[in-house]
């Protein structure tokens, strides 16, 4: 084969595998356009109790952390803003509108090891599950830059467990 003949097949493999990625995402988009992320602001007497600066990998399907989710606004790995007031999380992630997750929507914050193309160290994300507006329960995994992973999901574990008591914890 000469040089040029290899040439012409690498690029016709590359052109076939990006027409598949794309393909394959925009079956992905199509398959989640229902669902939707909670766009808004924090309520106006929202306590704010922690900031974080993280790193946002991925939204998947609860206890599925290979699942990725095209859901709008939260399809693609971004720079964030973690911020927990007294009312819920807010996620403002790079050239997004913010989401605001309320408290009644959060379900559970844990740690996690493990989400679709990032692997940390034991305990290095932050996985936060929460119940979409048709009743769907997702998982949004957060890499912490200038704190622990413990140390978010210990602030929203405080606004858990301050809304399930009525006591501001």
């Amino acid at each position: 084969m000469t040089r040029t003949g290899a040439l012409l097949v690498v690029v016709a493999v590359a052109v076939i595998a990006l027409g598949l990625i794309s393909w394959a995402w925009w079956r992905r988009s199509r398959r989640d356009a229902a669902m939707k992320a909670p766009v808004g602001e924090a309520p106006a007497d929202a306590i704010t109790r922690a900031v974080f600066a993280a790193l946002y990998v991925a939204t998947t399907r609860h206890d599925e952390p290979l699942e990725r989710l095209a859901i709008a606004g939260l399809g693609f790995r971004s720079r964030a803003d973690v911020t927990v007031t007294d009312r819920g999380v807010a996620l403002d992630l790079t050239g997004q509108p913010r989401i605001f997750l309320d408290a009644a929507r959060i379900i559970d914050v844990a740690q996690a090891t493990v989400a679709i193309d990032r692997v940390v160290e034991p305990g290095g994300l932050t996985r936060l599950s929460w119940r979409l507006d048709d009743g769907t329960v997702v998982d949004s995994y957060l890499r912490p830059q200038d704190a622990s992973a413990r140390a978010l999901a210990d602030a929203v574990a405080g606004i858990l467990l301050s809304t399930q008591t009525g006591t501001d914890a």
